[in-house]
Parts: structure tokens; sequence; C-alpha cells
């Protein structure tokens, strides 16, 4: 079969969730498949939307599209054609969108007229919320990053379009019915996809509650299947010798959507000696605040830097007792709890989203309240306290199997070359 994956990253640029996994399973697939993979880069120097080639080992083409300054928008018309001749070349049997941000909802109308199927795994809610995370971007409020309940047009426009506000008050109203009117049309372009893609495939069973009570995908339309991980670089270590203290580690980028200043500040409100391991590629003047809020700190703040991903289980997961997940969104299946729970290291997260779907209370870790920097330092504090409790959530792994693994690559890919077939015979 020569399956076509299309995602808005791919490693080694851009290192996020969906990114990873994306990567993993390409690799697994490449080993028996064809895989092309149509991807971003963001090259101010080179033609916008022109794509270039790169030849990988065995089986695995990389296509990339050049789109550095088009993020904003969500359909590109010169991308949709030079996409289309792409399509024509190399004639895919099937497509696996992993993501169109970046990229143009255009390209699955010219799948569509090519007739070639349509796979689309969701990592987020970009489909149903225009910046994909239902979590605000105001400007000028004392907390700018808030849950959004919900999508209504007016209301994107005024806590997350402000940004592009003129700011003059008596041209308000011109500026939220002008992007009111933007979001209105971008909502009817991506509810228009429901029925451009044969079967949607959500990994957790709260994003699939969403897409359908939300956004209205048929039920029968999509699929719940969890993420598969590449679990031969996530062997069991033995733990550092180096520790003195109980250690807990942050594993992400260094945006607000992760929580790590939510972090950082309930570390701070720990009185029992204890560290904190912060892992991820730095970003700039994020990372510097961070860095300038962590110094006041009793405990020790260590900035660890990037980590190869195979070097995960040595490089981070034998360096500390407990991994904290403060994202301040509803994320849908974080892989760092996963990974976390295959080197049986327990893991702390909020009580929202799919994250207390993995993480179930004093079963294989611990809960707070979301947003809460109180409820977090008690737990972490309820931690440090309990070292043999937090050991044996730990060992309990992941919820949904007997042995406490997660879901490995390879029968992983196995039902996913399932599901294309099935979808290729329709």
């Amino acid at each position: 079969m020569h399956i076509l994956k299309i995602i808005h990253g791919y490693p080694p640029n851009y290192n996020a969730g969906s990114e990873v996994y994306s990567q993993s399973v390409c690799n697994e697939l490449s080993k028996r498949h064809k895989i092309s993979v149509f991807m971003r880069e963001e090259n101010l120097y080179a033609p916008d939307f022109s794509i270039r080639h790169e030849k990988q080992s065995g089986n695995l083409d990389l296509y990339i599209v050049n789109n550095p300054q088009g993020k904003d928008g969500y359909r590109h018309k010169p991308m949709d054609d030079n996409f289309a001749e792409l399509l024509s070349k190399i004639k895919p049997d099937i497509a696996c969108i992993g993501h169109l941000n970046h990229l143009s909802t255009g390209l699955i109308d010219e799948l569509n007229k090519q007739q070639i199927p349509i796979v689309f795994m969701l990592h987020d809610y970009w489909l149903m919320c225009p910046r994909g995370q239902f979590l605000t971007r105001s400007i000028g409020k004392p907390n700018n990053f808030q849950v959004c309940n919900g999508q209504s047009d007016r209301k994107c426009a005024c806590d997350c379009y402000e940004v592009y506000f003129s700011g003059k008050e008596t041209e308000r109203e011109q500026n939220i019915t002008g992007w009111s009117n933007w979001v209105n049309r971008r909502m009817i372009e991506t509810k228009a996809i429901i029925g451009k893609v044969d079967l949607f495939i959500a990994p957790s069973q709260y994003l699939r509650n969403r897409f359908v009570t939300d956004f209205g995908i048929p039920p029968n339309k999509i699929i719940y299947l969890d993420y598969g991980f590449p679990t031969k670089y996530l062997t069991q270590t033995k733990k550092s010798k180096e520790k003195t203290n109980f250690t807990f580690g942050y594993i992400g980028t260094h945006i607000p959507a992760k929580g790590i200043n939510l972090l950082i500040e309930a570390f701070k409100r720990i009185e029992q000696s204890a560290t904190l391991k912060i892992f991820g590629r730095e970003n700039g003047q994020s990372t510097n605040a961070l860095k300038k809020m962590a110094e006041t700190s009793r405990n020790p703040i260590e900035f660890c830097g990037e980590y190869v991903n195979k070097n995960l289980a040595n490089t981070v997961f034998a360096n500390v007792d407990c991994v904290v997940v403060p994202s301040i969104w509803a994320e849908n299946s974080p892989l760092v709890i996963h990974e976390a729970q295959e080197c049986k290291v327990p893991v702390i997260t909020a009580d929202y989203g799919r994250m207390c779907e993995y993480v179930n209370h004093k079963v294989n870790g611990l809960l707070f309240k979301l947003h809460d920097i109180n409820s977090l330092a008690e737990q972490m504090q309820w931690a440090i306290e309990h070292p043999e409790e937090m050991q044996t959530f730990g060992n309990r792994g992941y919820l949904y199997s007997k042995d406490g693994k997660v879901p490995d690559i390879d029968s992983h890919c196995v039902e996913l070359l399932k599901i294309f077939e099935n979808v290729k015979t329709k």
C-alpha cells in the first residue's frame, strides 16, 4: 500500500506530540509499505508554497511545502495547486491526515478530486476551534489564557482575535464584526470537511465525544484508537544514583498552554526538600521569563534543555521520581503520560480532558484541580511525603492493560492498516 501522511510538522524541526507520533507511525509502516509524508517548513528565503523532496531510508519520502507566513490562514490555493500536481505524480492509495493547521483545507478537496480515500486522525480541536485548544488568546486581561467553554463567532473574535484589532476604541465594533465574519466563514469551511472525509480517528474517548456532540461528526464516522509507542526506547531503567531528594520532572514545550509557569509557582510553595527538572527545547524570551520566575525558589529548579527521544528513558525518566503534566487546556492524549507510564514513573496531572482518563487519582498517579496552583502544590507535597505509594502508582502504569504497558507501535500499526484497508474497500 502507498500511504500519504499529511501533518503540519515533522521531526526534527517540530517535536511536539502529534509530530513525534506521526514519525513513529511512518517509520514503522515504511518497513512494509511505501510512505510519503507531506509536511511544512518555514523558510523565509524560499518561494512560498514550493515543495521540495527529501528521500529517506527505505520506503519513506518527505515532501516539504514552504509556508513561513501563512499560519493564520486556513486555505492557500497555490499550495493546493502544487499539492494536486504532487498527487498526480506519486498516486497514493490512501491519505492519513494528522493536521491541516499551517497547511490548507483545500488539500482535502484535491484528494477528493483524485478519489483518494481519507482517514483523519484528530490530535486536538482545530476543526471546531480556530486556535485548536479551546484556550483563549486574549490581550490586556489579568489572565489571557482561559479555558473556553465552546465556539461562537463573536466570542472567538473578542477572546482570541482581539490581538489583531487596531486598538482604537472607535473601531472596536468594526473589528469585532470583521473577525466574527472571518471566524464564521472559517467554521463553515471546516465543518464541510466532515462530509469529505471517509473516517475520523480520535485517540481518546473524551475527544471522540466532543467531536460528536459539539461538532456533529456522525457517531458511525469516528472511532477511538489510542496512540501506539515504539517501546524499545522506553525500557525500564535504574534510577540515577545522583538524586538526593524527591525529584519532579516536566517534559514539553515552554508555552503557556502547557502550564509550566503554574508548575513553577506550585513548586515554590513546597516546604520540604525537592528538585524540579524541566526538560524541553528552550523558547527565547518565554524560557528566560520562566527562569526568572524560578530564581526565587528555595528548592532547585533545573532547566535541562532538549533531549533525544530515543534516550528518553535514561536521560529523563531515570532522573525523576514523578512527572508533572500541568497543562491548562483539555489535552486529549498526551504522549508524555504514556511514556512515563511505560517507564513506571507516576504522573501528576489535571482532573480535566483526556488527562484524567489516563491517570486515576491514587491509582497510577495524582490529580489536581485544573488551573489551581494550591491544588497542584498540595499534590506535589503529598508525593514527597509518600514516596513508596508514588512508586506503587508508577508500577501500575497504563490503566487499560493488565500489565500496565502502553500500546506498542507494532500492534498499533496493524490496527491502522486494518482501518486503511476497510476504508479503501468501501
